[in-house]
């Protein structure tokens, strides 16, 4: 593919950096020389010192033999006008929008869902734009599901199944304590499988020798109603979340107090009350900002909307923070979501979940003792990428320290791999078939040697960052390896 990229700030650059590297041909324009000087000594690709909302600097950039646009520059106003400016001259081209204003976000995606009927045919997208991406958004739904599957770790859950990925770590006198992955199958009563495994933060794809020591962390495909026997087997036990505490009423938090505290719009809600019908729910909102703290207490009267300094153990004690089962820290300053997460686990808070600007301070933030970390610009380029793989990709996810995607996609008619057999197919250390579901079922079966992959099937795979575009390849044009 030839992607053009406007802005070449954080996320610009990570962005071109994955396209890169999946052998993509990238072109990065900015108008700051200074960071392109920089980006042009980092980066195997074209960059250009200009405006990128000029169509002339586009054409030069070779945006009409392009397959896709991405805009990433600071200004919504940019980033929208660009878009609509290639899709009046070139429609065809895929065209993707960062955009910060959450005005925007809202009326576009409002517009869209009420004239749904008339986007299609000779209709263009609104403001030329085929995907409105806001990080707030996307950092807000991530946490969500972290939520959702209980905190205990980063997980990868999959739309209208049972099955996900969760990373558990092996204690001390766990039963798979010293065990070989090859005889995980045979401690374990409930079918599952390892789709990666990271030991001394290196994080690889499994092999059937690799020795589970205390301490090294299992990525489990298993399903939901089974990941209880599985930490209870790798030393741990899930916990019901009955007191969570949101640290912070801005956006982000407001957006995922509003999955949590409405039930209407919450699974979790769901789930929660069929385990905890004999305990009332406790969620606390807190923020030092007075407007704020008033706005969530207006909106949320389910709440518990406190005013105050969460990194005051007084304050903490008086609200009984202490003893909550999760606390979500989602305030605008990331550094100190990381250190006000493990500051609440050294007293006494069960689990937490914290929002942080990049892998490299999630990173910083597990060896803290977080449970789980999401990146906000991560979340953005994870969303941006799932939009680019082609119709038959379905969802990208980005997984532990970047180097490994899990792929869903939907496997066309014309792949020269469907009839094939999962084991006619394997490449030890480069890929895995994890999941497997037929046209017609409703659930996923996990993919064994002997699964054999038809037309239409829905798959989830996961792959090296680097071998992600020709796995594609192979699995949706129909080219052998």
């Amino acid at each position: 593919m030839r992607i053009v990229i406007v802005g070449a700030g954080f996320t610009g650059i990570q962005l071109a950096k994955l396209l890169i590297n999946e052998r993509n041909n990238v072109v990065l324009i900015d108008n700051d020389e200074e960071i392109m000087r920089h980006a042009a000594n980092r980066l195997d690709c074209t960059v250009m010192v200009a405006d990128g909302n000029n169509i002339e600097t586009l054409e030069e950039a070779g945006i009409a033999r392009s397959d896709a646009l991405v805009c990433l520059t600071g200004s919504d106003e940019v980033n929208m006008i660009t878009c609509s400016l290639v899709d009046a001259v070139y429609p065809e081209i895929l065209k993707i929008a960062r955009v910060r204003n959450y005005a925007y976000y809202v009326n576009t995606t409002a517009a869209q869902k009420t004239h749904a009927t008339t986007f299609t045919g000779k209709h263009r997208p609104l403001y030329g734009i085929d995907y409105m991406v806001h990080p707030d958004v996307e950092a807000a739904e991530a946490i969500v599901q972290a939520v959702e599957n209980g905190a205990l770790s980063s997980v990868v859950s999959f739309d209208n199944s049972e099955m996900q990925i969760s990373c558990v770590s092996v204690c001390a006198g766990s039963v798979f304590a010293g065990h070989k992955l090859m005889e995980m199958r045979t401690l374990c009563p409930v079918p599952l499988l390892v789709a990666y495994v990271e030991i001394d933060g290196n994080t690889t794809l499994p092999n059937g020798n690799t020795v589970m020591e205390p301490g090294c962390s299992l990525g489990v495909l298993v399903s939901k109603n089974d990941l209880s026997k599985v930490l209870e087997l790798c030393g741990s036990r899930q916990q019901d979340l009955k007191k969570i505490a949101i640290i912070g009423a801005g956006r982000i938090g407001t957006l995922v107090a509003s999955k949590i505290v409405e039930p209407k719009k919450s699974s979790f809600i769901k789930m929660f009350a069929e385990k905890s019908r004999k305990s009332s729910q406790k969620i606390v909102i807190i923020d030092s900002d007075e407007q704020l703290a008033k706005a969530a207490a207006e909106r949320f009267p389910e709440a518990s909307v406190c005013r105050g300094d969460a990194t005051d153990e007084s304050f903490l004690a008086e609200e009984g923070i202490p003893s909550f089962d999760l606390a979500i820290c989602a305030t605008h300053n990331h550094e100190l979501n990381m250190v006000l997460s493990a500051y609440l686990e050294s007293l006494g808070v069960k689990q937490t979940v914290s929002l942080v600007t990049s892998a490299a301070f999630a990173t910083i933030a597990q060896k803290l003792g977080v449970d789980v970390t999401v990146s906000l610009r991560d979340v953005v380029v994870d969303s941006i990428m799932s939009h680019m793989r082609g119709k038959a990709v379905k969802e990208v996810h980005t997984i532990t320290n970047g180097n490994l995607e899990i792929i869903e996609c939907i496997l066309p008619a014309d792949s020269k791999v469907s009839g094939k057999k999962v084991k006619e197919l394997a490449e030890p250390g480069k890929y895995l078939v994890l999941l497997d579901k037929h046209p017609g079922t409703d659930e996923y079966e996990i993919a064994n040697g002997e699964t054999c992959v038809s037309t239409g099937d829905h798959l989830v795979l996961i792959a090296q960052a680097d071998e992600t575009r020709r796995v594609l390849e192979l699995f949706e044009s129909g080219r052998e390896k």
